[in-house]
Parts: C-alpha cells; structure tokens; sequence
C-alpha cells in the first residue's frame, strides 16, 4: 500500500465519498474513475440524469465531458461496503481529470466531505 493511501473497512461508517482514477495515466483507451461514499447517488443523479440500475453496465453521458459505461453498486452490497460509481470513459488525462474535478464538486455540492486521490503511477 502507498504511503498516505487509507483504508477503508466495512465495519467503519462512512465519513466521506472518495473519487479516484482507478485506472493508470496514460495506459490504455479507457479509464474508469471510481467513486465510493455516501454522496455517489446524489452525484450519479446530477452528472448522469439518474442513478443507474444496480450492477448492471449502463450506458450513459458524463454530462458535457464524455460518454461512456456506468455500474452503480449500492450500499453495503459493494467491495467497500459504501455506495459505489465506476464512471468507464475514454482513457485521455484530460477527460479522467475533469470528471474527478467534476464529480468532487457535486460532492461539495451536496454538503458531503470529499477527498480525491489519485492512482498509484
């Protein structure tokens, strides 16, 4: 594990939603932004138009940024036992950071913490 990387247990509530390139830079021409909070509906219901059927690949529009799959997984049936978004888009920096600056202002938005954390490179 990276140094300053946190870890987050099932057994810990949830203290804010999380938003991190899950993909590397620069590695392929998809990139999946991940996030992980109780804020993710608010925020699939704003950048998608509505939250996405529960774990089921969905197309959607990312807004004006991009158009690509999303999987929603509700909580706690997700990896981190909190409400989960994989955003699937095109995998250029540009487009990856603008949907993480995108979504950690609809989590400031909804008067949630945030926290935005890179991929490991």
């Amino acid at each position: 594990m990276n140094a300053g990387a946190s870890v987050r247990t099932r057994d810990r509530p949830p203290r804010d939603t999380i938003v991190a390139a899950a993909t590397p830079p620069g590695r392929g021409g998809i990139a999946i932004v991940r996030l992980s909070g109780p804020a993710v509906p608010a925020i699939a219901e704003t950048l998608l138009g509505a939250t996405p059927s529960p774990r089921r690949a969905t197309r959607a529009s990312f807004g004006n940024l991009d158009d690509g799959i999303a999987l929603y997984f509700p909580a706690p049936h997700s990896y981190t036992g909190e409400h989960v978004l994989e955003l699937h888009g095109h995998g250029g920096p540009v487009i990856v950071e603008a949907l993480i600056a995108r979504a950690v202002s609809l989590a400031r938005a909804v008067r949630t913490p945030v926290s935005s954390r890179s991929a490991p490179t």
